[in-house]
């Protein structure tokens, strides 16, 4: 048998396909709407595809046939509706399972047709897809009721069976060097069912006898760092260490990627204190595989993915997002792999795509099931294909002009720490009812960690009454000090506290909201209260609790003091 062929249905930039053609499978073809995506499946593949819009198959049974007939059928229909992250997991679904259904329909009538060479196919996408996906598909599901009554096939026969057949795949557990965990769904025609392929790879603390999982930090320092300019230095790729190329044939690196201080402070707030989300690691812990890579670049998010900047600075651009072409090596593809567009179309078309390491795995065990000769080195390209490239590369640092600022009238929230499941907050809206009152800060405390747990909002001047309190408490009187001999001197009026938060910097001597937070924070924590507990002992100041950390009961005074000085007319 000559080399089996693929088409890839939703190809974006080519990661299925990548992953085939590593395992001596012949690339015929690949189809995507997103013209970004068909340039850099040509340019990779060495193929001539032009830009298809997948709906033209919906109810074009002429269409289908005009694809070719191929081995293999893979696809990963668009997961943005599917996704978690998506307006919390609350999007539109529909577009979502059209998608899917038509990429189904176009496996039917090829799996199905006489004298049918379909051997296998394969689909991708979130693992939250199988919440909304049905376990099979008749040929009346996939308006093929004609074709199938055509074909002496009954319509409401069982076209095609997911249930049972969409396992979860962790891509770190084939290699990947990243966390990133996927529906993978499909048939073995033959078999009549899929088949998992064997983990090459396994977690730190498993006792079984595999390679660990590669780790951010092999591929980190295996690359030159962003801000390098030895450009004639040997680059070792490091997934595919038999790929050796100058520094100066590496696309998509040398740029500086540093975010301002709003943004990286906004994620490490998300990361390490989130109201209600659990805490993660800021930056990354590079002593395991990456986190999942997105297609957006948004170095102020929760899931933003954030090194220490090897500029050197501090403030702004010292922290900043992967590169593509780091990005590019932690979803698998080889550094002599291009991506054709701007940065943004960059990180869009890796990010979208499919771990190469995966779809090589189930590659690989095809060519068991097709009774193929095994493939012991991947098939890859050592020399990268530079023409027409636009690399993102300019050995330039950064220029941090022009900061964002935030919408009008943006809501505002921070605590300085949770402890005691506890939170003690400052917000420019009211929590517990959701809607802003006007331009006034409000102090209020979270019971719990979670959404929905029980919010108290405390009255302006409330902070007089814990004073005594506090002064009575472990270097309580030394924490008055601090805050009632300059720190209240820098905060603003509420529309000044809204403009600077707006703004996202501080102005005229006084602290922005953010900073105002993090600072009391600071001051905080090095008064060594950090394990004192007050007692209520009748007093009520905090609802539900009889035993408070000495530090929120600190916090409590202090950001109750902000909102009373703010709101002051």
């Amino acid at each position: 048998m000559k080399n089996p062929t693929v088409i890839d249905i939703f190809c974006g930039a080519g990661g299925f396909s990548e992953g085939f053609r590593q395992q001596g499978f012949e690339i015929l073809s690949g189809i995507d709407r997103w013209e970004p995506a068909i340039k850099t499946f040509n340019h990779n593949f060495g193929l001539n595809c032009s830009v298809k819009n997948v709906l033209d198959f919906e109810d074009s049974i002429e269409e289908i046939e005009a694809l070719p007939d191929t081995d293999i059928i893979i696809g990963s229909p668009p997961c943005v509706t599917f996704s978690s992250s998506n307006i919390s997991g609350k999007a539109d679904k529909t577009a979502g399972v059209r998608l899917t259904k038509i990429f189904l329909r176009i496996v039917a009538v090829k799996k199905y047709k006489p004298n049918t060479k379909l051997k296998a196919w394969f689909m991708e996408n979130v693992a939250n897809s199988r919440n909304y996906l049905s376990a099979y598909y008749t040929f009346k599901d996939l308006n093929l009721t004609q074709w199938a009554k055509e074909h002496r096939l009954s319509p409401d026969k069982k076209a095609i069976i997911l249930q049972d057949n969409q396992p979860i795949i962790n891509s770190a557990d084939y290699g990947s060097p990243q966390i990133r965990k996927r529906a993978i769904s499909g048939e073995f025609i033959k078999q009549g069912k899929l088949i998992i392929p064997a983990r090459t790879h396994k977690a730190p603390d498993e006792e079984v006898n595999l390679p660990v999982y590669i780790t951010l930090g092999k591929v980190k320092q295996s690359l030159p760092k962003p801000n390098s300019t030895k450009i004639s230095a040997l680059v070792i790729d490091p997934l595919y260490p038999r790929i050796k190329i100058k520094a100066s044939e590496l696309t998509d690196h040398f740029y500086d990627t540093g975010l301002f201080k709003c943004e990286w402070r906004q994620s490490r707030y998300l990361k390490i204190n989130h109201p209600y989300m659990g805490k993660m690691s800021f930056p990354e812990n590079e002593d395991k595989p990456s986190r999942t890579i997105t297609a957006t670049k948004i170095g102020a998010s929760r899931e933003g993915i954030i090194y220490r900047s090897e500029f050197g600075r501090r403030g702004h651009g010292e922290y900043r997002t992967p590169t593509v072409r780091e990005s590019a090596c932690l979803m698998g593809f080889p550094i002599t792999y291009q991506f054709i567009g701007s940065e943004g179309i960059k990180c869009k078309l890796v990010g979208n795509a499919v771990c190469p390491s995966v779809s090589r795995a189930f590659a690989k065990l095809s060519r068991e099931e097709f009774r193929l000769a095994e493939i012991k080195e991947s098939v890859i390209k050592i020399e990268p294909n530079l023409k027409n490239v636009n690399s993102l590369n300019n050995h330039s640092p950064k220029s941090f002009n022009n900061q964002p600022s935030r919408s009008k009238g943006s809501r505002f929230r921070r605590h300085p720490f949770k402890d005691g499941n506890i939170t003690v907050t400052l917000s420019n809206y009211d929590i517990d009812k959701n809607e802003k009152e006007g331009s006034r800060w409000i102090a209020s405390v979270q019971y719990g960690t979670g959404e929905g747990f029980p919010s108290f909002n405390y009255v302006d001047g409330f902070y007089k009454e814990i004073e005594p309190l506090i002064r009575s408490a472990k270097n309580g009187q030394k924490f008055l000090n601090i805050i009632n001999n300059g720190y209240t001197d820098k905060i603003g009026t509420a529309n000044e506290l809204q403009e600077m938060y707006e703004m996202q910097r501080s102005k005229n001597g006084l602290l922005e909201p953010i900073e105002l937070v993090e600072q009391l924070a600071r001051f905080i924590q090095n008064l060594d209260v950090m394990d004192e507990v007050f007692e209520q002992n009748g007093h009520v100041i905090f609802r539900n609790k009889q035993k408070i950390p000495v530090k929120q009961l600190f916090a409590l005074y202090a950001i109750n003091k902000i909102t009373t000085t703010a709101n002051q007319e």
